[in-house]
This record gives C-alpha cells, sequence and structure tokens, in this order.
C-alpha cells in the first residue's frame, strides 16, 4: 500500500503551474504555496520529463509501465519455481520403483 500523499494534486499541479509559467525560481513558489522546496523541485523535473523536456528522467507513463513490468515479472518467476518444484516431485515420483502390493 502507498504511502498516503502529503499534498493534494491539485496544488501540486498549481505550484509546477506556476513554476513554469513565471519563471519564478522553485524556491520562492514553495515557500509563497507553503510547500517543500524539494518537492517542488521534484515535481517540476517530472513535468519537465512528461512534457519530453528531460531526458535523464523516466516520463510519468514509462514510471507506470516499468512498474507493471516488475509486477509481472515477479509473477512470472513465482510461477516458474512452483513449476520447477512440481517437475521435480513428479520427476521423482516416475523414477520410483513400482512394487507389486503383497497379498
Amino acid at each position: 500500500m502507498p504511502a498516503p500523499r502529503k499534498y493534494p494534486d491539485e496544488l501540486c499541479e498549481r505550484a509546477v503551474r506556476e513554476v513554469r509559467s513565471t519563471g519564478r525560481p522553485v524556491a520562492h513558489v514553495a515557500r509563497d504555496l507553503g510547500i517543500h522546496k524539494e518537492a517542488l523541485r521534484s515535481w517540476v523535473r517530472q513535468a519537465e520529463a512528461d512534457a519530453g523536456e528531460r531526458d535523464d528522467r523516466l516520463s510519468s507513463s514509462e514510471l507506470d509501465e516499468l512498474k507493471q513490468l516488475r509486477k509481472e515479472n515477479a509473477e512470472l518467476r513465482r510461477a516458474n519455481e512452483i513449476l520447477k518444484a512440481a517437475s521435480v516431485f513428479f520427476a521423482q515420483e516416475i523414477d520410483r520403483p513400482r512394487t507389486r502390493p503383497s497379498r
């Protein structure tokens, strides 16, 4: 379960929009809106990545895809381990000599 968000989405969007449209320093906008300046700086960088203006970060859609692929990969690894264990079990059953029950 993800951690609760400290700031509402509307505030994040408004702060990023203000930094990008006015060109004011991040620290000044953050102080005016009561936001931690590093949180705002991170939001601005992510908005720039989403707009294709930055190459050093993944966009939000790429991050979502990466998260989904990692989850799918983990599920496939678990399934693979189960299948390996099952094949070992059945291979041992096949190799076991059959004895006739005594009467």
